[in-house]
């Protein structure tokens, strides 16, 4: 009997506000390696925070190399948050698309509408917790957040909360094992496993 081949090549797009938790999904889900799935690793101009290493967590650039990669028309997508750039590069996506890898990005939601233009079989998937002022919390339990740059990132959820039913698939993140469950499901019945 031959064996099914899995549904696979295909963008699936994680977006969220600040505080819904979408690099610890990322990382509980992947961490099964059952799933056939690969993470994209974003180009920023913002300098790595502790413990980011570059080329595991983001592509670590200068404005100058983030300027030529547009001109060399490097990017599938790219939008400036929090004053930094950020950009998916089709060296990240591409190649393993035709591999029939799905190719996981974790991008806002500016991004992800550039990706729903290009790529209309895309799936986006917006995290979010059941309540607002749980982003308030989250937020300002982050070390790194303080300050006017801490309320931009409390007024820019609200902002991305709104785009939320552009999606085709929302989980709720008030429990993250749950979440992770779901998440993982829904990459399963996208992907294959």
């Amino acid at each position: 009997m031959a064996s099914e081949q899995p549904k696979a090549g295909r963008l699936v797009v994680l977006s969220g506000p600040s505080g819904s938790g979408k690099s610890t999904l990322v990382e509980r889900t992947l961490a099964k390696g059952d799933l056939r799935v690969r993470r994209s690793i974003s180009a920023t101009t913002r300098s790595p925070r502790p413990g980011e290493v570059d080329g595991e967590h983001y592509h670590f650039w200068s404005e100058a190399q983030f300027d030529e990669a547009i001109k060399q028309g490097r990017f599938l997508e790219y939008a400036n948050v929090y004053d930094h750039r950020y950009g998916t590069l089709h060296s990240e996506v591409d190649s393993y698309l035709k591999q029939g890898l799905c190719v996981l990005l974790e991008i806002d939601v500016q991004g992800a509408t550039q990706i729903r233009q290009r790529c209309q079989d895309c799936v986006l998937v917006f995290l979010k917790a059941s309540s607002a002022a749980d982003y308030a919390r989250r937020i300002r339990q982050r070390p790194n957040e303080t300050g006017a740059d801490l309320q931009r990132r409390i007024q820019a959820a609200q902002t991305e909360l709104a785009h939320a039913s552009a999606y085709d698939h929302v989980v709720i993140n008030d429990d993250l094992d749950a979440a992770a469950h779901q998440f993982h499901d829904l990459l399963k019945n996208i992907c294959g496993g």
